[in-house]
């Protein structure tokens, strides 16, 4: 297929801060199956692979354990372990039923119907960017894509924004999880994790939305989802659709409005931009890491060699989604790019929840501002832009805009 612009291209790498930092040290020796290792922030060795089709072989294989990593001293990028109930540390055959529970809330039939309420939340958002620009610079972030961001999930879940103020920070802080102060992260967690124990609970004010829906239908699988699990897949609801959703968005409004060209062709071709959105969803990681480690159960052969049972395996997806077997000018933003789907969200089991409900709202977000907003465009030089980096963040923390 081809487009009016296909000479829009824009090598990323070229951009400034957009790479985070690795949490990754390679080491010298091969895996025993002749397989790249690297030192993981934990001590631990783990076999990398960065091949698209070795990744995808990985991440589809339900034999590969995540259970495994997240004990004490185990495996890791974090400072800590997390809940054993979140999805993400779950493996087969418990994980799917959990997965199933929840899975019609974020499909993508069920974003599609949530359009209107993004577009509500918006509106607001649109008014206060416009006001801060009557005096001024304008915030896209602080004005525009924080707000959306939580205020579409609070909305979506049925919490009151009044608790916002309470949450928000310890859900930030989450995301981050920095290493220089683990006991403040985890009273941080802990405070974050009782808050949400209580939504469970019914202690706390709900409005109807997500959280009572799912409460009416605990009993719906077999065996009924205790609070534990529940509090759990709420954890990831809540930071998820929130602070994950924030980075990718931030980065992608960075980018478009660094490189104006980029910018320009979402503005003319304003159909693209959910092609668009998958070339800038390919190219951006959320954080520091784009897997959580994985342990191999079995003996695999794969493209660049041989997994063994008991190996530790960092699939990078990032990686993956720069292969240039599979994406010709691997760090290359085409916005009309036609390729394989990326690895952005994961794929297979542990495929992100909340890949659709990212989907529409940053489609959404950018419709409304190229219609709006056409000769949007950073006010300030790119390299005078300010960043904030975790392990599972790297965004601008502001985003000076003007029109």
């Amino acid at each position: 297929m081809t487009h009016a612009l296909d000479a829009v291209r824009v090598d990323l790498d070229g951009l400034a801060d957009i790479a985070p930092p690795t949490m990754i040290e390679p080491l010298p020796e091969r895996s025993r199956g002749g397989l790249p290792q690297v030192k993981l922030p934990s001590g631990h060795t783990a076999v990398h692979l960065t091949s698209y089709r070795d990744v995808h072989a990985v991440l589809t294989d339900v034999s590969f354990a995540r259970a495994e990593t997240n004990v004490d001293d185990g495996p890791t990028f974090l400072p800590t372990i997390m809940p054993t109930e979140m999805l993400l540390n779950l493996d087969h055959p418990g994980h799917g039923r959990l997965k199933g529970f929840v899975a019609s809330a974020y499909s993508a039939a069920t974003m599609a119907r949530r359009v209107p309420a993004v577009h509500r939340v918006l509106d607001d958002a649109l008014a206060d960017l416009r006001a801060q620009r009557e005096r001024g610079t304008a915030d896209l972030v602080g004005a525009l894509l924080d707000p959306v961001t939580i205020g579409v999930n609070v909305d979506y879940l049925g919490i009151p924004t009044a608790d916002i103020a309470y949450f928000r920070h310890l859900s930030r802080e989450m995301q981050l999880a920095h290493d220089t102060d683990v006991d403040k992260l985890l009273a941080d967690f802990w405070t974050l994790y009782h808050y949400i124990e209580d939504l469970v609970a019914q202690r706390r004010e709900l409005r109807p939305g997500l959280i009572l829906d799912l409460l009416a239908a605990r009993d719906s699988v077999s065996p009924p989802v205790t609070d534990a699990e529940y509090a759990a897949i709420l954890l990831g609801s809540l930071v998820g659709g929130d602070q994950n959703i924030l980075s990718v968005i931030t980065k992608i409004a960075y980018v478009a409005l660094a490189r104006p060209e980029l910018w320009r062709y979402l503005v003319d071709h304003p159909d693209e931009i959910p092609t668009a959105v998958e070339e800038f969803l390919r190219l951006l990681p959320l954080g520091r890491i784009s897997t959580f480690p994985r342990v191999s159960t079995r003996e695999i052969q794969l493209g660049a060699g041989v997994l063994y049972p008991g190996d530790i395996v960092y699939a990078d997806a990032h990686a993956a989604n720069r292969d240039p077997e599979v994406y010709p000018d691997p760090s290359v933003i085409d916005p009309a790019r036609n390729g394989k789907r990326h690895l952005q969200f994961g794929y297979g089991m542990h495929h992100c929840m909340g890949a659709a409900m990212a989907r529409m709202e940053i489609t959404e977000v950018l419709r409304r501002l190229v219609a709006e907003l056409p000769t949007l465009e950073l006010a300030v030089p790119e390299n005078e832009i300010r960043w904030e980096t975790g392990v599972l963040v790297h965004r601008p923390v502001f985003l000076p805009v003007t029109w």
